[in-house]
């Protein structure tokens, strides 16, 4: 069978960069003791998303390359351990003096095969200095239960229906989701309908209630909602962390959701997608 663990970091950011690479290093020490094939990071955790209530000028400064060192640990971390990770930062970018909401997935031979920007930037509020991505991306991510299709939404990407609409067409079969805001009942299920409806899992990693403006329940949803011999529906969720900060795992039956992909209704099923052209226009 192919069972995939997945570690879920909640876990609150220090005071420096070198602090949180400490202490991420011995996140990661402590999922792959648990079992983990990933283990995936709250929202920009190199700087822990401070950039709340401070100058722009200021918080831009801790932005880094993906070849800074903080970057590169991690990368050979996941060699070490033969664990995937799912790393997040404030990424400072050559072509722009906005810096982006960055993670980048490595895989568990060292291989960085997936980097995301958080395409819907908060522009409402302090996320305006942020460059916005330019697309939703799917990796092939080799685990030791074969290879998972993976992409990634961060947090207000979760609002928008067509962010898990276009990583389910290209593919994917689990959604990785760093997060950074308090998770209450109504965007707990927009985690819950985006994984009903594309048929696949979704992870959220969340920071614990210590941390400002969050509150832990970080989840995983495995997207399977009828199994075999049973009637009724069933609830998807099966992890939902508490408040407190720890190192949270669940396992996701690859075989069970693929085998469920390929005989339930929803996800790309029935669409009919000529009848969506409003969606692509600017109104």
């Amino acid at each position: 069978m192919s069972k995939l663990t997945i570690a879920l970091l909640q876990i609150s950011p220090c005071s420096s960069l070198k602090e949180n690479l400490t202490k991420g290093i011995n996140a990661c020490l402590a999922a792959k003791l648990g079992g983990a094939d990933i283990a995936l990071f709250p929202e920009m955790y190199s700087n822990g998303y401070d950039i709340y209530d401070r100058k722009f000028d200021d918080w831009k400064q801790e932005a880094i390359t993906l070849n800074d060192d903080f970057v590169l640990t991690f990368q050979e971390l996941s060699k070490q351990l033969n664990m995937a990770i799912g790393l997040t930062l404030l990424e400072k970018i050559s072509y722009s003096q906005y810096p982006q909401n960055t993670l980048v997935l490595f895989d568990r031979k060292g291989r960085r095969v997936l980097t995301y920007a958080k395409v819907h930037t908060c522009d409402f509020d302090v996320e305006r200095y942020l460059s916005s991505g330019e697309d939703f991306y799917v990796c092939d991510l080799d685990t030791d239960c074969g290879t998972v299709k993976v992409g990634a939404m961060i947090c207000y990407d979760r609002e928008f229906p067509e962010s898990a609409r276009i990583l389910m067409l290209k593919g994917a079969e689990l959604i990785l989701v760093p997060n950074a805001c308090p998770m209450e009942i109504n965007r707990i299920s927009q985690l819950r309908a985006r994984a009903f409806e594309n048929m696949l899992a979704v992870a959220t990693c969340n920071y614990p209630i210590n941390v400002p403006d969050c509150n832990g329940h970080s989840t995983i949803f495995d997207g399977v909602v009828y199994k075999k011999n049973e009637n009724e529906s069933r609830d998807t969720c099966i992890l939902q962390a508490p408040e407190s900060e720890g190192i949270y795992l669940a396992t996701i039956d690859l075989d069970e959701l693929r085998e469920y992909r390929n005989n339930e209704i929803h996800g790309n099923a029935y669409r009919k997608p000529d009848k969506y052209q409003l969606l692509v226009k600017k109104i």
